[in-house]
């Protein structure tokens, strides 16, 4: 499902996108982000981002992202991978937060599970906001988990943000439970794949 307009397009995420997506992952995770290495400010977690965008096989990595790209800026991004796959995608992740952070995460919940496809992170930048990108990029990355054969899509919602909600709500995702998540409280949505969204 491509953008026909010449100028927007969603397409997968390349490393070189690394410096405008990984602020974008940040504003979505918000105050995760500062748990992840004890931070004050989200962004300072920039670096750690952006390295791991470019490497491959982990959370945040570009070949789980897609991108959708507005006059050759990217607007907004969307991450999202096999539930299966959480420990050994997010291992290296928290081995390097320990090792250069000094910040363990022993005790860290699961966010996702086997038997879905997991949205990690949706972001849209404030410039582009109101343009019905999020809505396109998940409906993108629900074809994409309907093409690779998965028959659930999940995803986190931080029960503090009702706006997020009703869009996945509008979209056809529905809550199958509520989890705690980095000391914050989750609803966790599933959509169930028939048809092409």
């Amino acid at each position: 499902m491509k953008e026909n307009t010449e100028n927007n397009s969603i397409r997968p995420a390349k490393p070189e996108d690394y410096n405008q997506v990984a602020p974008l992952i940040i504003q979505a995770m918000e105050d995760v982000a500062c748990k992840l290495i004890q931070a004050e400010n989200p962004y300072d977690a920039l670096p750690l981002f952006e390295k791991f965008f470019q490497q491959t096989s982990n959370q945040y990595s570009f070949d789980n992202t897609l991108v959708f790209v507005e006059n050759g800026i990217v607007a907004g991004s969307i991450t999202g991978y096999d539930g299966a796959l959480l420990e050994a995608y997010r291992k290296p992740f928290l081995d390097y937060i320990e090792k250069a952070y000094d910040v363990r995460h022993d005790s860290l919940e699961d966010e996702t599970q086997a038997g879905e496809y997991y949205i990690d992170t949706l972001s849209v930048s404030d410039k582009f906001q109101g343009k019905g990108i999020g809505s396109k990029l998940i409906k993108k990355l629900i074809v994409k988990a309907g093409e690779n054969g998965y028959s659930k899509v999940g995803l986190l919602v931080d029960q503090t943000n009702p706006l997020a909600k009703k869009l996945y709500t509008r979209l056809g995702f529905k809550v199958e439970k509520t989890i705690t998540f980095a000391n914050g409280i989750y609803e966790h949505m599933q959509y169930e794949i028939k048809n092409t969204p």
